[in-house]
């Protein structure tokens, strides 16, 4: 929450259409006026791990509080692009998630029904019965997607059949790398954010453990983003300047394609106003040469991750590689973070639409410049790319 919020107060000086605080409150006063102590519906199906207190970690399911709804939209971000704040809030505040402590490299009663949900392609019922009534926490977070309510987790039980596919059933029973496992899974035709899943729920891997949901998110976008570049390295390079653009929920991205071998460089750059820079604007940025990286990139976090895997997947499919810039802009609209998803589904959706080309570097640099806020100069000057100025740009 920033301080324009505590200001604001549900007048909508964000400029947005409806207060994405107000509309939890919306939701959040059936279900807490209910005073649940249990919950019997379908899960999305998913579960969150969380990371305080780690390796000994809160592990649960999300369920759909109110029954014959539809779960797996809850939880299914490829399928939010486009939607409001308001929608999104409704969906993650409509789901329960239930907390049990354990550590990550054991296994439980509790998690083998949590494994056995989050399996499933579609949908499970799950009966949870919790300790505590369910209660609400203001739960956002720049990685994962938006909590609702939640409570410690007494009983678990699946009370229906889940749908697995018969690789996952498996690689969930073999020691395989995790890295090893990833390509079939995805060349199986199995969903990004399924196989997200999966891994954090500890059923990937040589030594089979739960991981945290902020890491396993960043971790797949990494590893799958990986494997895409090694097939881009092998593909030839863009021949002109192309740009492509987008903007979802207050982010504008402009995606910048330049001639050459494979490097990547995003930037970040916030508008005054914004929950993480109240107080004035700021530009963030990471680079990662052709040769790749081992470092984490700090700055920007899981967004340069999300921002890179949606740049690899949509050169993979282009069959080409390049030098790539990404520009972020947040503007003061956002003033609720949903999770890098928004990200990663931003730059896929840029991919999609109608690039445009150009010769020359500048020619491209003065077509972007017409969507930006921020002066293209104030780029020019944190650029690794920009400032490595070649004959062919002019």
């Amino acid at each position: 929450m920033s301080k324009q919020c505590l200001s604001c107060k549900g007048r909508l000086w964000c400029g947005l259409p409806s207060c994405p605080l107000l509309e939890k409150l919306r939701v959040e006063a059936p279900i807490a006026r209910k005073a649940l102590t249990s919950v019997f519906g379908p899960s999305p199906p998913n579960a969150f791990v969380g990371w305080q207190g780690y390796p000994a970690v809160q592990v649960g399911p999300l369920v759909a509080v109110d029954e014959g709804t539809d779960a797996r939209l809850y939880d299914s971000p490829s399928e939010w692009y486009g939607l409001g704040y308001a929608d999104i809030i409704r969906f993650r505040s409509s789901l329960a998630r239930g907390m049990h402590r354990q550590k990550v490299a054991e296994q439980s009663a509790v998690l083998d029904e949590v494994q056995a949900a989050v399996m499933s392609t579609k949908p499970v019922d799950i009966e949870a019965r919790f300790s505590k009534p369910l209660s609400f926490k203001m739960s956002f977070s720049p990685v994962s997607q938006p909590m609702g309510p939640t409570a410690p987790l007494q009983d678990l039980r699946l009370a229906g059949n889940p749908t697995v596919p018969k690789k996952v059933d498996e690689f969930a029973n073999e020691k395989i790398r995790v890295r090893d496992a990833l390509p079939e899974l995805l060349s199986s035709g199995l969903d990004y954010y399924y196989v997200q899943k999966i891994l954090s729920a500890g059923l990937l891997g040589a030594k089979k453990k739960l991981v945290p949901t902020r890491w396993a998110i960043t971790a797949a976008d990494r590893m799958i983003a990986d494997l895409y570049i090694q097939d881009v390295k092998g593909f030839p390079s863009v021949s002109e300047f192309t740009v492509f653009s987008n903007e979802y929920l207050y982010n504008h991205f402009e995606i910048l394609l330049l001639p050459g071998a494979w490097e990547f460089e995003q930037f970040e750059a916030w508008s005054a106003g914004t929950v993480w820079t109240p107080d004035g604007a700021g530009i963030a940025q990471e680079y990662e040469p052709h040769q790749g990286r081992s470092d984490y990139a700090e700055t920007e976090g899981g967004g340069f991750y999300a921002g890179r895997f949606g740049v690899a997947e949509g050169l993979r499919d282009m069959r080409r590689q390049a030098r790539v810039i990404v520009f972020r802009e947040i503007y003061e609209g956002y003033q609720m973070p949903v999770g890098v998803w928004e990200v990663r589904e931003n730059v896929r959706n840029a991919f999609k639409t109608t690039p445009r080309k150009f010769p020359t570097l500048r020619q491209a640099l003065s077509d972007i410049q017409s969507r930006l806020k921020m002066p293209i100069i104030e780029y020019e000057k944190k650029s690794t790319v920009l400032r490595q100025r070649r004959l062919s740009d002019f």
